[in-house]
């Protein structure tokens, strides 16, 4: 499961590659990105038009598995579940703007803490984007806070390929590396976009350092 993932573009990369309208971003510092934090992700707006927008990591988890505070849900495998339909229309559709991810080494290091891998597309560390889902939501995130708004995301999974299965043999991110795909995600039918739930190409993907300024990482 990818609880952690890296961003070190600014907002008008993600914009150039998106052809996003506007944005609400800030100015996007670079750095990593943990369950229940705000992030850039592209959507479409309320008047229609595709903006950047910071969101906030963690989906609403099925009633059944909420005990108080619901934190969310980050990873989404399961898209046949009534619970994550109703997010799959073009309309609850983004995509998650992302430089590199990390998966938990299955091995400990020499201290005996589990360090992280982290996955990249090449050393240089191009932009690419997970294809997610969004929604607004009312409800408790934090116990000490009480109830709030909420804009929230998670992103879609899906077998993980050659590259990131000797680290975490069971997912991976599905992963957006081209405009096209950004394209058909965002405005595709289901039954199209659907397709880009699958293991991104083994050459596309690579182990690279962890990204610089990454605490605790």
């Amino acid at each position: 499961m990818c609880n952690l993932y890296n961003i070190s573009k600014g907002p008008q990369a993600i914009l150039d590659f998106t052809r996003a309208m506007r944005s609400a971003a800030g100015n996007l510092a670079p750095g990593s990105i943990y369950p229940n934090y705000p992030a850039p992700v592209v959507r479409v707006g309320e008047d229609g038009e595709r903006e950047l927008a910071m969101l906030q990591w963690g989906m609403p988890s099925p009633p059944a598995y909420v005990k108080g505070a619901d934190r969310g849900v980050t990873n989404i495998r399961n898209v046949g579940s009534p619970h994550w339909r109703r997010w799959l229309g073009v309309s609850s559709r983004c995509v998650v703007a992302a430089t590199s991810f990390a998966e938990p080494s299955p091995t400990k290091d020499e201290n005996g803490r589990t360090p992280n891998v982290w996955f990249a597309i090449d050393e240089s560390r191009p932009l690419f984007f997970f294809a997610g889902i969004w929604t607004r939501w009312h409800g408790v995130r934090k116990v000490k806070d009480g109830p709030g708004d909420f804009d929230l995301f998670g992103f879609l999974t899906t077998a993980p390929n050659a590259v990131v299965k000797p680290v975490h043999p069971k997912a991976m991110p599905a992963i957006l590396t081209t405009t096209v795909e950004m394209e058909t995600w965002l405005t595709a039918p289901w039954e199209e976009a659907k397709e880009l739930q699958r293991p991104l190409a083994d050459e596309l993907l690579m182990i690279v350092p962890k990204p610089e300024a990454v605490d605790g990482a």
